[in-house]
């Protein structure tokens, strides 16, 4: 949908990277680390598709391309304390594929930001937090 694995992939950011993200705040709810590994890929790649999600992930490329990429003294350069619509779409995002759990999960990985979350800018780092988040979330249920 929209080419969003592509888009992505040319932002250096795989699904591999971001299973590798989900998987260094990974908490085993009886599933081992191989399986988790290979079912969070899954649902990853599961929804890349959903035109709710990609959306709001086209959505935080473009806006990181314009506010951010595209502005050599860009007011957004080091992720103000005013900036709030880069968390409400990483939380949309983990909201929309976990619901209400996705929300307090978003807030792990967006603190911590493990793996490739540190590399990202402003929109990126919180919408793919947000991606990880709605995925281990559902994740975390099923297997409870």
């Amino acid at each position: 949908m929209f080419e969003i694995e592509r888009r992505l992939e040319e932002k250096g950011i795989s699904p591999d990277a971001i299973v590798a993200a989900a998987m260094e705040l990974y908490v085993s709810h009886g599933m081992n680390e191989k399986d988790a590994q290979k079912e969070l890929h899954h649902k990853i790649k599961k929804y890349l598709c959903d035109p709710n999600v990609s959306s709001l992930l086209l959505g935080a490329i473009l806006l990181e391309d314009e506010l951010y990429h595209n502005r050599a003294d860009s007011e957004i350069r080091d992720d103000p304390v005013f900036l709030l619509s880069d968390e409400i779409i990483g939380m949309a995002i983990a909201e929309c594929i976990g619901g209400t759990y996705a929300r307090f999960e978003f807030t792990r990985y967006d603190q911590k930001k493990p793996g490739i979350l540190a590399e990202l800018g402003p929109f990126l780092d919180d919408a793919i937090a947000g991606l990880i988040a709605g995925c281990t979330s559902r994740l975390y249920s099923e297997c409870v």
